[in-house]
């Protein structure tokens, strides 16, 4: 029987769709984990055969592919041939293929395909593809539509996804998630046991495994009587850094009366200890970075994520083994502890959260304090009101310095403090286009509306001040200018009056000389809209 889509499912289907007919044809698609995104590309693969296409569904993992195999064939009923190791799509009738990046980036077997022998990718864990194999992959059919579908669009080396990717045709939040009911609540509690990470090394942007191992290994039983007070009546997942490690952590947990088992990649017994953890036999699971994608077992209420990582990716995946509804299950636990670096990159429960560096700090802080755990989206809530009252108090002799500036134009961010734009002043680009500088016919237009363009940094954040100037143009609001004017003479928060009402002070104002009219204090006038 054909699924229904969720309505955000819905949604991110058309937008899809909708940036490849517009011309982007390498689109992302961001979902967090246990929201659907396989659901979501089983359907567009399914309307992509309908158009007469030939899809390509790619995964760095033998257990992905089948998964991706398994649900499309559910949803659809749209079968798949295989590209992997020596199974080939070439001959088969199926138009769909479910491809492993390992075989398919080998010269050799990618030069076997013409370059239109695939008209849609859809790439899954798509994190993954800004490495050398996915590239040359997608190189080789360049006029392909390409979808990228991935819960983070970052990766830990800095190398930014819009390096690959066009647009993002659609993002649904965790928050969105959780407030819809789609995931469990998560509460983070930080554990006030120190430990000293400062001598860790890294390598490809991470922390190397070895030496997250030769760290943690003294905390491991402290980790384990902090463990008892607070999770021992939950079903928890545990990620360590190495095999040995969790094979030692698990038999510490033992000795601490809980019920837990290990899993690795050589597991001989896998599949049975997952079910045995999955029935109950045992409470605590801990492996060695095995279970970080493609393994749901809803009932998980507590993560401890023992890998210190730098790559939010990565975090959000373990994470992620936790967020799913189950009967009965009130919340997730995420366990965190104070990891001491010499810089603060390491991953926290706010980076889950926050895209604003300056939140994911002071919720950090707040949850070092408060000692208890503490639902994330209140403590983000609590986090931003925090540093927008500072940035505010920081702001405001920056601005004062603006509104006295012998100038016509107006300063972006004087723009952007006075209409209350949150999204404009914390806006930062994820996609390659964004990045590039303005144009020189975003700056003219910009001016045009009265925006003083030398400090625009990138396209995208002209593109957005664009979209918004406009808007407001139809919606009747003050324009820059008016902005300009009146705030120079110590009114405040002009962005958010009508267009009519600006006009009607300044009209006034000139009236009268060019003074404040009498009974009229600027710091306190509040306009009456009509």
């Amino acid at each position: 029987m054909p699924a229904e889509l969720r309505p955000y499912q819905e949604e991110a289907r058309q937008a899809i769709e909708t940036e490849w007919a517009s011309g982007r044809k390498k689109t992302l698609l961001v979902l967090p984990t246990g929201t659907g995104k396989t659901v979501v590309f089983s359907k567009v693969t399914e309307d992509m055969v309908r158009n007469g296409d030939r899809v390509l569904i790619m995964a760095h993992r033998g257990e992905l592919l089948d998964q991706a195999a398994d649900k499309l064939e559910k949803i659809t009923g749209l079968t798949s041939a295989i590209e992997k190791a020596d199974e080939t799509c070439i001959g088969k009738w199926n138009r769909v293929t479910v491809g492993s990046v390992q075989s398919l980036q080998r010269p050799q077997r990618l030069e076997k395909f013409p370059g239109d022998y695939f008209s849609t990718i859809i790439v899954d864990e798509a994190h993954h593809c800004i490495t050398d194999g996915y590239r040359r992959i997608l190189d080789h059919f360049p006029d392909a539509k390409v979808l990228g579908v991935t819960a983070t669009p970052d990766r830990g080396d800095q190398r930014r996804l819009g390096e690959v990717f066009d647009s993002l045709a659609y993002e649904y939040s965790i928050v969105q998630a959780i407030r819809q009911g789609y995931l469990c609540k998560i509460m983070a509690q930080t554990i006030p046991l120190q430990l000293d990470m400062t001598s860790l090394k890294t390598q490809a942007g991470d922390y190397t495994l070895g030496s997250i191992d030769t760290a943690l290994d003294p905390y491991l039983e402290q980790i384990a009587a902090e463990m008892e007070k607070c999770c021992r009546d939950r079903k928890t997942v545990v990620f360590l850094p190495l095999i040995k490690t969790s094979q030692k952590f698990r038999d510490i947990l033992n000795r601490h009366g809980f019920r837990a088992a290990e899993v690795n990649g050589t597991s001989e017994d896998r599949e049975q200890i997952l079910q045995d953890f999955e029935n109950g036999k045992y409470n605590i699971l801990c492996n060695s970075m095995l279970l970080t994608e493609g393994w749901d077992c809803p009932s998980v209420d507590c993560i401890v994520v023992l890998r210190p990582t730098k790559v939010r990716s990565l975090y959000c995946q373990m994470v992620g083994r936790g967020t799913r509804l189950s009967p009965g299950k009130e919340n997730l636990l995420l366990l965190d502890f104070l990891w001491l670096s010499e810089r603060h990159e390491l991953c926290r429960p706010a980076d889950i959260i926050c895209k604003n560096k300056e939140v994911s700090e002071k919720m950090t802080s707040n949850l070092e304090a408060a000692g208890c755990p503490e639902d994330i989206e209140e403590a983000e809530k609590k986090a931003s009101e925090d540093v927008l009252k500072d940035r505010e108090e920081k702001l405001a002799a920056q601005l004062e310095s603006m509104k006295k500036r012998k100038r016509s134009l107006v300063d972006p961010l004087q723009f952007e403090m006075s209409i209350q734009s949150e999204d404009l002043v914390n806006y930062e680009p994820t996609i390659g286009w964004q990045m590039a500088p303005a144009s020189e016919k975003q700056l003219k237009a910009l001016e045009k509306y009265g925006i003083f363009p030398d400090e625009i940094e990138n396209a995208g954040k002209a593109d957005l001040l664009l979209d918004r100037l406009a808007k407001r143009r139809l919606e009747g609001l003050s324009t820059p200018k008016q902005i300009r004017f009146l705030e120079s003479r110590g009114f405040q928060h002009v962005g958010i009056w009508s267009f009519t009402s600006a006009n009607n002070m300044i009209a006034r104002i000139s009236a009268n000389s060019w003074r404040i009219p009498a009974g009229v204090i600027p710091a306190a006038y509040v306009p009456q809209e009509a």
